[in-house]
C-alpha cells in the first residue's frame, strides 16, 4: 500500500486515536456484555460485541501506519468482515426468538449509562479522527471516523430500547433494538468485505 508522505506528528495522533478507540471499546464491550448477560437484554450484549469487532478495526489502523502491506490489510478487512456478519446472525437470530417467546428483559441503569456515556464520547472521537484523517489526506482514516461515528447511533438505538423498556415496559423495544444492531452490523461487513475503507487510500 502506497500512503502518501505526510508529517509524522498527523500519523503518531491517528495512531493514538485508533488506540484510543481501541481501549473505550474494551471498556464498552466488557461492560455491556456483563450488564446484557445480567439483565437479558440481547441489544446490550449485541452492542457490547460490536464494540469487540470495533477493536479488531481500530488495530487494522494501527497496523497500517506499522507499514502493514496491502495483502495483509484486505486479509484483516475480510476477518473484520466475517466478525461482523456473524455478529449480525447471532443478534438477530436471538432477537427474533426473544420476541417469539416474549422474553422480557430487565431495566439496565448501568446499560442506559454505558449507552449515554458513548454518545458523549464517539461523536467527539469521530470528528478528531475525521479532521486528522483530511489533514493527512488518508481516506483510511476518514473512513475509520465513520465507523466511530457509527457507534455513536448504535448508542443512540440501544438507549431508545432499554428507556422504552425500563420507562413503559415495551419489552419488545430491546428485541426490535437488536435487530436495528444487527442490520448496520451487517452493512458494516459488506464494507469490510468490499474493502470500502480502503479502496481509495493515499
Amino acid at each position: 500500500m502506497v500512503i502518501a508522505v505526510v508529517p509524522s506528528r498527523l500519523q503518531r495522533r491517528a495512531v493514538r486515536l485508533a488506540w484510543a478507540t481501541i481501549a473505550w471499546n474494551v471498556i464498552e464491550a466488557f461492560v455491556a456484555i456483563a450488564a446484557g448477560t445480567a439483565a437479558g437484554s440481547i441489544a446490550l450484549v449485541g452492542f457490547g460485541l460490536d464494540s469487540t469487532v470495533e477493536v479488531m478495526s481500530a488495530v487494522v489502523i494501527v497496523w497500517q501506519f506499522r507499514g502493514l502491506a496491502e495483502e495483509r490489510e484486505r486479509r484483516a478487512l475480510k476477518l473484520i468482515a466475517v466478525g461482523f456478519f456473524a455478529l449480525a446472525a447471532y443478534v438477530a437470530v436471538r432477537a427474533i426468538i426473544d420476541l417469539a417467546q416474549r422474553s422480557e428483559p430487565k431495566s439496565s441503569a448501568v446499560g442506559m449509562g454505558l449507552a449515554i456515556a458513548s454518545l458523549l464520547v464517539m461523536p467527539l472521537l469521530a470528528k478528531a479522527k475525521r479532521r486528522n484523517g483530511n489533514a493527512m489526506g488518508s481516506a483510511t482514516v476518514v473512513a475509520d471516523s465513520n465507523q466511530t461515528r457509527l457507534c455513536a447511533y448504535l448508542s443512540a438505538i440501544l438507549l431508545g430500547g432499554l428507556i422504552l423498556n425500563a420507562t413503559v415496559g415495551w419489552w419488545w423495544a430491546d428485541p426490535l433494538a437488536a435487530l436495528a444492531i444487527a442490520a448496520l452490523a451487517a452493512n458494516e461487513g459488506r464494507e469490510a468485505w468490499r474493502g470500502e475503507a480502503c479502496d481509495d487510500c493515499c
